[in-house]
Parts: C-alpha cells; structure tokens; sequence
C-alpha cells in the first residue's frame, strides 16, 4: 500500500472533487472481475472514485481496505458510500524522467500556412536543455539568469 503525506492527500482530494465515479459495487461485492476493473481504471487514471452500494459502514472500509492492500493503491478519502483511491500511471513515471533529462530532446514543430489555405508545415527539430519552442513555433534560449549587483558586490 502506498502512504501519502497529508499535502499529497489534500491534493488529490481536491483534484478527486469534480471526479464522477468510474466503478461502482454492488450487492455482489468485491469481486475478482471488480478489482480487476479498478486495476485498469487507477492505470489508466491515476485517481478514481468508487461507489459502493450497501448500508454496512464496516464492511465498506473493509472493501477499502482490500481493495488497497490487493492493488497497491493508495486510500485517499472515505466519504459515505464514495471511495477514492489513487495509484501513480506507469508512463507517468517514465514521462518525468525523459522530460527531466538535459540531453537532445526532439521535438515536432506546425506552423499554419502563411495563407491559412495551404497545409501546414511540419518539421522536426533537436533541442538542447535550455531551448524552448514559442507559440508561435520559433526556437528561443533560455536567457542566463539575472544576478543581483549587490550581492555580487557582497562577495
């Protein structure tokens, strides 16, 4: 089971807010066909709400409960018959550390037809770690951060 700091519950309890939910349990319970269809919602989500059907407070949480343990998820927030459960994407962790690398980076440019008739032109361009594309598709440098005059006088 994943733990969460009390910021990162709060985060996501506030991103959970406007969820619907994506599975619901009913009087059959928590069986091998529900828990396999919350494994492929937290994958393909990352945080969902679960809604139970049934009266039993106890047996809720004990559905809660299980479903975490079972799915190495994280329980997020127990509300009535709502559950919120979160367990980080895999391509989610492989985004972050090819977005975190200073190397090359390849990027894909469009830029509309000067006429708006024509089609748009595509190319493909390497960018080094401190390079960005604009919005208008032109490639800038990232500028040399500013330093202080009165702490380089300190020194």
């Amino acid at each position: 089971m994943i733990k969460l700091t009390p910021a990162e519950r709060s985060a996501l309890r506030a991103e959970a807010h406007g969820l619907n939910p994506v599975v619901m349990i009913g009087e059959a319970g928590l069986t091998e066909a529900v828990l396999k269809e919350i494994s492929s919602s937290l994958d393909a989500h990352g945080l969902i709400k679960v809604r139970v059907f049934g009266d039993d407070r106890e047996a809720r949480i004990a559905m809660y409960e299980q479903i975490c343990a079972d799915l190495d998820a994280a329980p997020v927030q127990h509300i009535g018959k709502l559950l919120v459960l979160y367990r980080p994407k895999k391509d989610e962790a492989k985004e972050r550390t090819a977005k975190t690398g200073k190397g090359l980076r390849e990027v894909t440019i469009v830029k509309p037809s000067p006429s708006g008739t024509k089609k748009p032109t595509v190319t493909k361009v390497l960018l080094k770690g401190n390079e960005r594309v604009t919005q208008g598709g032109n490639i800038k440098r990232a500028k040399a951060r500013q330093t202080s005059s009165k702490k380089t006088a300190l020194k």
